[in-house]
């Protein structure tokens, strides 16, 4: 039972979360009075501030990593959490292509003209507001408000307690962006506090927002999912499967096997489980698992994948659902493409498959038949990215299949509605 305090506390939490989710929603709708012109030159702004406050941004992330090691956090968690120069020089390209990318709002499409003389089409129009909860990334923060306010969407971003002092520092900046450019900056909302209770009463804002974004580990995603009142596009998890056929190019097979897991083992498009044809020839078989091993991943394999190395331990089936995130990976022979195909169907997560093949054949059948958001197709895991597709950055990966899939752009934040033009007709 809460004591009275503490309900004074949640009661004064959803008064603030009322009052940010009510101007954003405000703000939503002025959004479509502006030219895209002036969200271009907001989301420029913003490049540039990223380049000339990048001492004090790197300052206030320092704080957010101090704690972090303290804290005990994963090498990995700590690489997405940090703002190198590597990272901010990525987050301002990523502005400079969202600017450059054409707005979808507007677009007429799907015209038709009635019997009675009725023109009806679509219009492209903006979702409205939309709540971003993530962790450990302060870069989702430039990345979600860019593709948000480039399709004239409203946003409210809520990231981890980790990433605090960054996303503060980070939507200050952009809050100044958009004012600079005459726009109404209560289109980008900063959740300004670490409570957690800050989540579940926005989860509530069903009168208010339009949809929910979470990015970050699956027990947060199902959490979201489990509390929400308002739609939730998200991913649990990546479990990325490289099926390297019998028909695979070898010079191919073993660079795009060993940049899956290796390049950045700890996100979501990295490869969990490599699946090996069990038609592929022994020696080419053990040439990628001698290439995983020499770049320090530790291997496990069913009885099969054993035999190509001593240093392959065995594989818990459990582990086949689950993410590694890190250089740890699963082997598994199949029995071709269709075993292949069963392997990934029963195991994946629905996030981004490849397949090494010189097979059109074999290749067309795997991209028709696999349940996945993105197949690649000679191609590591690790091109699925909003970025790598040509979108500027990405919002996220969505698992689901409505209403999007895949790396989410611009394009993706909206919706539609009817417009039906007449010149006086009723319905008999």
């Amino acid at each position: 039972m809460p004591t009275d305090n503490q309900t004074s506390k949640i009661f004064e939490l959803n008064e603030t979360i009322d009052d940010i989710a009510r101007d954003a929603r405000e703000a939503s709708l002025l959004l479509q009075n502006y030219p895209t012109s002036d969200i271009d030159k907001a989301l420029l702004l913003m490049a540039t501030y990223l380049e000339s406050d990048k001492a004090r941004l790197q300052g206030e992330n320092g704080k957010d990593l101090e704690t972090a090691k303290a804290k005990g956090l994963s090498a990995a968690m700590i690489d997405r959490l940090t703002l190198s120069d590597k990272a901010l020089t990525s987050m301002i390209r990523g502005l400079r292509e969202v600017a450059e990318l054409s707005s979808p709002v507007g677009e007429v499409y799907d015209e038709r003209t009635r019997p009675n003389g009725l023109k009806i089409s679509k219009m492209r129009v903006p979702i409205g507001v939309i709540g971003i909860i993530y962790e450990a990334r302060p870069n989702v923060t430039v990345d979600a408000a860019a593709i948000c306010l480039k399709s004239r969407n409203a946003v409210i971003l809520r990231g981890g307690s980790e990433a605090f002092f960054s996303n503060s520092a980070l939507c200050e900046l952009f809050s100044k962006s958009l004012s600079e450019a005459g726009l109404p900056a209560a289109a980008l909302q900063f959740i300004p506090t670490t409570d957690r209770t800050a989540v579940e009463l926005l989860l509530q804002k069903d009168a208010y927002v339009d949809l929910i974004i979470p990015r970050g580990g699956e027990s947060l995603i199902r959490m979201v999912v489990e509390k929400s009142r308002i739609p939730v596009i998200k991913h649990y998890k990546g479990v990325c499967h490289v099926f390297v056929s019998a028909n695979a190019d070898m010079d191919k097979a073993v660079p795009i096997a060993v940049n899956a897991k290796v390049q950045r083992p700890g996100v979501c498009n990295a490869m969990e489980t490599l699946l090996l044809d069990a038609g592929l020839d022994l020696r080419k078989k053990a040439s990628i698992i001698n290439a995983l091993i020499d770049k320090g991943v530790t291997l496990f394999g069913d009885e099969e994948s054993r035999k190509l190395s001593d240093k392959i331990e065995p594989v818990d089936e459990n582990a086949l659902y689950n993410e590694y995130l890190d250089l740890r990976l699963s082997v598994i022979t199949v029995d071709g493409v269709d075993g292949a195909i069963n392997h990934i169907n029963k195991y994946g997560s629905r996030h981004t498959d490849s397949i090494v093949t010189e097979s059109k054949a074999e290749a067309e059948t795997f991209a028709a038949r696999v349940d996945t958001a993105s197949v690649m197709v000679n191609a590591s895991t690790r091109f699925a990215d909003g970025g790598e597709y040509g979108m500027g950055c990405e919002i996220g990966i969505s698992t689901d299949k409505l209403h999007s899939r895949g790396p989410m752009g611009v394009g993706d934040l909206t919706t539609y509605k009817w417009i039906v033009r007449g010149n006086g007709q009723i319905r008999e």
